[in-house]
């Protein structure tokens, strides 16, 4: 067997496969990962509450039933993190904010409860921005997420907490939700993969606005096989959740790379209107012959995404006037200026401009569906800026281009939120400096199975799948 330091980095379909087969119990994992969370959790800042008892008492059980010649479930033993906005029983949902800081869970969300079910052991919680606002994790309860790849740079957000905990092989995998990019964001940011689903396919439960689509639940792996074992266990339909699609998400587990040949691929460096840092498309360009390589026709295109900053802008503001506008009322002084400025900008509001969002979030769904007849998949950067400095909240500038609110510099992402297709962060380089890019790839509405296997031949042509962190690994001290 290999040493506990190697065993956290390994996949977590081998991990699970080997507990499965009592080749390794749960408590022996655990404990490697909690070794492995007090080395690193210290200086990265990934993991902000930490149930060690109870993940133990989890782990023993789970011993004990595979040693009665119980199932254990897929995701047998597994260490994982739940973000800092999902309820888990008996653990704070802090949501970032001082506000909450003292809020702990009486119940688990779905996603929670069926990651329980499938035999997962939940270590803690992960770090998020206040209320999950922005794309990069800091708040004034646990501080600020660091990159596990420069500890001078931003993890990304709002699931910076759980892509920095994976890379660094302190949990096995982890979730993430996605508004405007924050289950693309930092996995690109931490060379890991993140699924931004089709709308549904994994139940919200509980969900303040059970027809809400913007937001949404995915999984995390650093392999696309961990990411689709993940969404295995947590996708699937639930009569609670009105828009729940109704396929079951156990075929997942089995989505295998696929021969490429004859794939139509479309090349987007810029969404033919975004500034784009040349060091990212540099990145996934030099990726691309890979393609070409697999078979695929690689062609440069653009979908026309016009109109859907200003829909996706919209949107959100009336999203965060819902969601807290008493909360600004009562407690002004305790929140963020970026999140105070989102809340007024959806208050003020009019009729015609909510009106004027929501078609033109229709007719971004029009247009990508139409676009991907044409190719089965679109490949784009997943951020416009490589991971920036720690100290900074949000980049004022791209590429030299101004960037007027804390949401603009993420509209590589987000303008595909508005699209309501699923996307996928896989991480395919590192610029010269050793920071990690990624390629986000467009599938397919509904079209989960075909984009995890697009995205797991790639991932095998690129082999940079185990290329973690220094820090990562016992024998470095940087």
């Amino acid at each position: 067997m290999l040493g506990d330091v190697d065993l956290c980095l390994r996949p977590a379909t081998e991990l699970a496969a080997l507990v499965r087969s009592r080749e390794l119990s749960a408590a022996d994992l655990l404990a490697a990962h909690l070794e492995q969370i007090e080395r690193i959790n210290p200086r990265v800042n990934a993991i902000c509450t930490l149930d060690a008892e109870g993940a133990t008492a989890a782990a023993t059980r789970l011993d004990e039933e595979l040693a009665a010649g119980e199932e254990p479930g897929p995701l047998a033993g597994l260490p994982v993190v739940v973000k800092d906005l999902v309820d888990v029983a008996g653990m704070p949902t802090t949501r970032g904010s001082p506000l909450y800081r003292d809020a702990v869970a009486e119940y688990d969300d779905l996603m929670v409860a069926r990651m329980r079910a499938a035999g997962a052991v939940i270590v803690g919680k992960s770090n998020v921005p206040e209320f999950g606002a922005g794309s990069h994790t800091f708040n004034t309860v646990f501080g600020v997420t660091r990159n596990p790849y420069d500890l001078g740079r931003s993890a990304g957000g709002s699931s910076g907490g759980g892509a920095a905990a994976l890379t660094s092989g302190m949990v096995a995998v982890a979730d993430g939700s996605d508004y405007g990019g924050s289950i693309r964001n930092p996995p690109n940011f931490n060379s890991v993969v993140g699924l931004r689903p089709t709308p549904g396919r994994v139940p919200r439960i509980p969900a303040g606005d059970p027809w809400e689509t913007l937001s949404v639940t995915g999984p995390m792996g650093r392999t696309v096989a961990d990411a689709a074992l993940l969404l295995s266990v947590i996708a699937g339909p639930d009569r609670r959740d009105p828009t729940s699609i109704c396929e079951p998400g156990a075929p997942f587990a089995d989505v295998a790379a696929r021969n490429l040949k004859g794939c139509r691929v479309a090349w987007s460096r810029d969404l033919g209107m975004l500034p784009v840092e040349p060091a990212v498309a540099e990145a996934i360009e030099r990726a691309l012959p890979l393609l070409t390589d697999l078979g695929c026709r690689v062609e440069e295109a653009h979908p026309d995404l016009s109109g859907g900053a200003e829909a996706f802008d919209t949107i959100r503001a009336l999203r965060f006037a819902a969601d807290h506008a008493a909360t600004l009322r009562d407690h002004r002084g305790q929140l963020k200026d970026t999140v105070i400025w989102n809340i007024e900008r959806g208050l003020a509001l009019t009729t015609g401009q909510v009106i004027r969002a929501q078609q033109l979030r229709a007719e971004q769904f029009l247009r990508m569906s139409a676009f991907l007849e044409r190719f089965d998949v679109l490949i784009l950067p997943v951020s416009q800026v490589l991971p920036f400095p720690v100290e900074v909240d949000w980049p004022r500038s791209v590429a030299g281009v101004p960037m007027a609110t804390y949401i603009d510099w993420m509209q590589s992402c987000s303008l595909i939120t508005m699209t309501s297709h699923p996307a996928l962060s896989l991480p395919c380089g590192f610029t010269p400096e050793g920071l990690p890019v990624g390629a986000q790839i467009v599938g397919r509405y509904g079209g989960e199975a075909g984009l995890l296997s697009f995205a797991a031949a790639w991932e095998d042509a690129l082999a940079i799948s185990s290329r973690r962190p220094a820090l990562a690994h016992a024998d470095t001290s940087d």
